[in-house]
């Protein structure tokens, strides 16, 4: 499995795992457990939550699926949104002090003195940019963050984020059929910042016929793993983090990055 380091410092494999789906009410905890301790087992050593899934709740559960942490193990987390009364339940929050005291939360629940990666998990159109990630770049001096990552950015908002301090990685919605951030992976490529895409693998790759169907057939693997593999393919600061509460897909995604695509099935999946 080929790697990429994040921040020059975080050698990670390149396909991590997206938590967030364990955070489901459906998925049993002995299951949730389970299939994090299985995701180390095959080599993964991106593990990435945030405090909305499950308010916290996500990453109480990954500490009490893999504390003490298995050396090289990098947690990434997101902070940024802040729980409000229904019907809306969520809303962005990028004060300074907000984002501080959410860090510590995440923190205590992950059971950590620093989280490796942390991720302003929205920019609030209400606070200046540079206010919200100036807050981070205090944590991190102050020990607790080790590298600092923005979250459904444009070039613009990378741009003067990173005027401000350093930016490890991005992470945008992005995969095979929604590639409305190619601007944005391209200057993360530019720049040798790590690009973890949400949502890898979009739904409509499970259709039975298309290019994606076609490739499946050609390399003996499923619709997902040719996504996947079209992504590692797309840039070498491209980092998947597909979410599965299933062992098989989960073994499957690992899997996905032994396959090659040539030179015609990347001209076919690219053109769509």
């Amino acid at each position: 499995m080929s790697a990429f380091a994040i921040g020059g410092e975080h050698r990670v494999r390149r396909m991590g795992f997206g938590a967030m789906h364990l955070s489901r009410a459906e998925t049993g905890r002995d299951d949730a457990v389970a299939v994090l301790r299985k995701a180390v087992e095959l080599g993964v050593v991106l593990v990435d939550t945030a405090h909305l899934y499950g308010w916290g709740a996500n990453e109480e559960l990954i500490a009490e699926a893999l504390h003490p942490y298995p050396e090289g193990l990098l947690i990434a987390t997101k902070v940024g949104v802040r729980r409000v009364d229904a019907p809306r339940e969520a809303e962005l929050c990028g004060r300074p002090e907000f984002l501080r005291a959410q860090v510590d939360e995440g923190l205590r629940g992950l059971r950590l003195d620093r989280v490796d990666l942390l991720q302003l998990h929205r920019v609030d159109p209400e606070v200046p940019l540079e206010e919200q990630v100036g807050a981070l770049a205090e944590l991190r001096d102050a020990g607790k963050i080790g590298h600092i990552e923005l979250s459904e950015v444009t070039v613009e908002q990378l741009a003067r984020a990173r005027r401000v301090t350093e930016i490890a990685s991005v992470q945008n919605r992005y995969n095979l059929l929604d590639r409305e951030h190619d601007p944005v992976l391209d200057a993360c490529a530019a720049a040798g910042i790590a690009f973890l895409p949400w949502r890898p693998v979009h739904p409509a790759t499970a259709a039975s016929d298309g290019a994606v169907a076609a490739v499946a057939a050609e390399l003996g693997a499923t619709r997902a793993q040719v996504a996947l593999a079209w992504l590692l393919d797309r840039a070498p600061v491209v980092l998947p983090i597909p979410g599965t509460t299933a062992l098989r897909h989960l073994a499957e995604n690992v899997a996905a990055t032994t396959l090659r695509l040539d030179a015609d099935q990347r001209h076919r999946l690219s053109r769509g």
